[in-house]
């Protein structure tokens, strides 16, 4: 009995957390409409999910702690998903929300490659399935009439690729780092996401001092940011304790939640072709359950 809840609480956590995830798009979008961009509005929102962590879990900040298991992991941690939830952000706000996610997960076919050479997975037959219908999938989404390869058609759709690489190898690194605690490794990441959204903040004309954002766009950016907090931890929690095989697939309820808040908040609606892809690919990350022998 104890043994089916502590596999239970952990998938709970990652499917609440997708289900959340799947909705997080949308007050990011609205903060572009007020003219507080990406980057800026996700600094903000990381920093204030940052600085409830540091108080929060202070004590998980002592040296004895940060140097347990291997230090450099927190590092790429926090900066793979810097990078992917910039580009998450980016893409859902720039490109349209169910073609950006659907490339984000092709996460699957990258988790392969990383599982097998950091975590030492090996692959069944079912993994060279995922690559296989994985590939299909992004070729029948991307390719247009006289294209000679299927390349990404929109900033949108990069994003939705990078992130997606950028998400599978933060993934295995979390499921490979079990020297430091879920508090330590959702400190790494809200510090990474900051870090990265500063520095493209950079490259960027300033649309608004902090000082000139009205306040409802401020209790946005503050709610925004205590949903952060709580999705990084769920997230952090049942990522450590589930192999990342299998918590890409539980994940995929985010696309579900994503489809349905897609068309009644914005009307976007897919068309035929990218749906026969988009089936394609989450058909791959269900197989990418069973891929490892």
């Amino acid at each position: 009995m104890l043994t089916e809840q502590k596999n239970t609480f952990p998938r709970s956590a990652l499917f609440i957390g997708a289900g959340i995830w799947g909705l997080l798009w949308y007050p990011y979008r609205l903060l572009e409409q007020a003219n507080i961009n990406g980057p800026a509005s996700a600094t903000i929102t990381y920093s204030f999910a940052l600085l409830l962590g540091l108080v929060i879990f202070r004590k998980n900040l002592r040296a004895s702690h940060l140097s347990d298991g291997n230090p450099y992991l927190l590092f790429w941690i926090g900066l793979l998903v810097g990078c992917a939830c910039m580009a998450y952000i980016l893409g859902v706000i720039h490109g349209e929300v169910m073609r950006v996610l659907l490339l984000f997960y092709l996460a699957p076919l990258w988790t392969i490659i990383f599982s097998r050479f950091l975590l030492k997975e090996k692959l069944s037959t079912y993994g060279y399935w995922v690559i296989c219908i994985s590939l299909s999938g992004a070729t029948t989404m991307l390719w247009q009439p006289g294209d000679n390869f299927p390349l990404p058609s929109s900033y949108g759709d990069w994003m939705g690729l990078a992130g997606g690489f950028a998400f599978a190898l933060s993934n295995v690194l979390i499921r490979k780092d079990q020297g430091h605690s879920v508090q330590l490794k959702s400190l790494a990441v809200w510090l990474g996401v900051v870090v990265v959204g500063l520095s493209y903040s950079l490259f960027l004309p300033m649309t608004h001092l902090l000082t000139e954002i009205p306040l409802n766009s401020w209790l946005l950016l503050l709610g925004t940011g205590l949903a952060v907090f709580i999705l990084s931890l769920i997230l952090q929690y049942g990522l450590t304790h589930v192999p990342a095989n299998q918590a890409i697939v539980l994940l995929l309820f985010e696309l579900v939640v994503a489809a349905v808040a897609a068309y009644l908040l914005t009307n976007e609606s897919m068309t035929l072709k990218e749906w026969i892809g988009g089936a394609m690919i989450v058909s791959a990350s269900l197989f990418s359950s069973r891929m490892n022998r």
